[in-house]
């Protein structure tokens, strides 16, 4: 057994492997305060092409981690809770882009919290237990991480505060990094300065270091021999064949600004070279796909990075046309209708009493919410069919951070009496759509009459970076979402900004650039 220690914000931070859960391929048992977590890294043994990265991050409380016994029916866990899957999204956003490209066996990762002290938070262990737990295992991991949550009293920075300390502070953001890099920022703020949440960055990566020092000791000590990817080489001959049918046609249909447009010609062009590649190259069909999507990305990022200009012809720093429409419904309470582009949120806000506040039931106790935010993404949004099973991971995300948005402007239960429901229905979606649904919610706040301090928006912006060459990308829309760097979501109002989440498919970001994203979101 073997276990390190390091003190974070006061208080001492443990890890241990080496006792427990010893036929994961990788385990660590993380204390902190009085708070215990369990994460353990798992992968398959049998390879196989997914044309993805299949991981699979889960985040589960045991209800005897804070002396209770789940209050269900059953007597029993079920599924995963609102916080479970938010702690989930929290920990799989920033290890993603740390693997190998073209990983071809599924890895687990699986948090327990096992004991709960009512001050510290388990999803900053999760996160801190998941790098770890990777690191010494012998999936093979650009780690180790650290991670942190920043809160900010009396104008001091202050590290993994305290739930009471929470109360008094002005923010709460999560930062996760390497020894020289920011990967993830996720939080909400009480309307602050651009340069205050820089300074908080530069505040949570100075004890990231520390935690990365503290995991660098550790696989030194008991770290398992990586396993070695040997990915296939290309096949020149194909490569040329595809590129001689298919790069001037996808130069083409890069440059069309309606979305279904370009779809549509890119379908074309895939099913045209697969139909006259066929023979030639029997049985490589998804060869020739990937070689496509290939050239589709590289023509992308070269448009973006030497030509400056993006699919639809905007100008790198331009917004998409913005309409607005209140008052859209005639029978709901406050209603508004928010477009950017081809994204596009039908937002409704309505009031209810105290019986309509909902309950929440978790380790941190049963406590009842007055505000709450509802999102909802149906598969027509993308012209897509699928069956509905009810809110995803995906939904809760986006909810919870549009009403985290939201939330610094909506008036006190002692002013306002009411409970205040509000519900987006992405009715389009061309990317940042829960920026679309902070715009719209907020006009239909305004709608309902409901007295919010002041008008909230936000808006997404992207990345794309080749070395030392990057641009950034103001108001990203879909293809530039998926084929880009970064999707950086920031909310605010007029005088500062309320919510920011920030997850990148590169293995860390500067500061520098950071901030400069920053002042082209403002």
């Amino acid at each position: 057994m073997t276990k390190l220690e390091h003190e974070i914000g006061g208080r001492n931070l443990s890890i241990e492997t080496g006792r427990i859960a010893k036929q994961a391929n990788g385990a660590v048992w993380v204390q902190y305060g009085e708070t215990v977590v369990l994460v353990t890294a798992c992968r398959t043994n049998t390879p196989e092409d997914r044309g993805f990265l299949p991981l699979i991050v889960d985040y589960r409380e045991k209800a005897y981690a804070g002396g209770k016994i789940p209050g269900n029916i059953f007597k029993r866990e079920g599924r995963p809770s609102e916080k479970e899957t938010l702690s989930a999204r929290l920990i799989d956003h920033p290890i993603r882009p740390m693997f190998p490209k073209k990983f071809p066996y599924e890895i687990q990762v699986y948090v327990s919290v096992l004991s709960y002290d009512g001050e510290n938070d388990a999803d900053v262990l999760g996160l801190i237990g998941a790098s770890a737990a990777l690191s010494i295992s012998d999936i093979p991991f650009a780690g180790p991480m650290g991670a942190v949550r920043v809160g900010r009293i009396n104008g001091e920075f202050v590290a993994n505060p305290t739930s009471a300390q929470l109360d008094e502070s002005d923010l709460e953001i999560i930062v996760c990094g390497t020894a020289d890099s920011i990967v993830s920022v996720e939080g909400g703020a009480h309307e602050i300065a651009e340069q205050d949440l820089v300074d908080a960055l530069a505040f949570g990566h100075e004890c990231i270091a520390e935690l990365v020092e503290l995991q660098e000791r550790l696989v030194t000590e008991v770290g398992k021999e990586k396993i070695v990817i040997e990915v296939a080489e290309s096949d020149p001959e194909l490569v040329s064949a595809v590129a001689e049918l298919a790069q001037e046609r996808i130069a083409e249909a890069n440059r069309s600004p309606r979305k279904e447009e370009r779809q549509e010609r890119i379908d074309a062009i895939n099913a045209d070279v697969l139909e006259s590649l066929a023979e030639r190259f029997p049985d490589s069909e998804k060869l020739i796909l990937a070689e496509l999507e290939a050239l589709l990305k590289a023509d992308m990022r070269t448009m973006i990075l030497k030509e400056k200009r993006r699919i639809d012809g905007r100008a790198l720093d331009a917004v998409r046309d913005v309409t607005c429409e209140s008052t859209v419904l005639p029978r709901t309470h406050g209603s508004a209708l928010f477009t950017r582009g081809q994204t596009q949120a039908l937002c409704v806000a309505t009031l209810g009493t105290k019986l309509d506040e909902r309950m929440a039931d978790d380790l941190q106790g049963k406590r009842f919410k007055s505000y709450y935010l509802d999102y909802n993404f149906p598969p027509y949004s993308v012209g897509e069919v699928r069956f509905e099973r009810g809110p995803g991971r995906r939904d809760i995300g986006h909810g919870h951070l549009a009403e985290r948005a939201l939330e610094p402007v909506i008036p006190s239960v002692e002013s306002f009496p009411y409970t205040i429901r509000l519900v987006s229905d992405i009715t389009e979606s061309s990317s940042s759509s829960s920026m679309a649904t902070v715009c719209g919610c907020s006009l239909a706040l305004m709608d309902a009459g409901i007295p919010v301090k002041t008008a909230v928006c936000g808006t997404g912006v992207g990345l794309v970076k080749e070395g030392d060459e990057y641009e950034l990308l103001t108001d990203i829309r879909d293809a530039e979402d998926f084929l880009g760097d970064m999707d950086l979501k920031v909310a605010g109002t007029k005088d500062g900004i309320t919510a920011i989440q920030m997850d990148i498919k590169i293995q860390g970001l500067q500061l520098d650039i950071f901030k400069e994203a920053l002042d082209r979101a403002k």
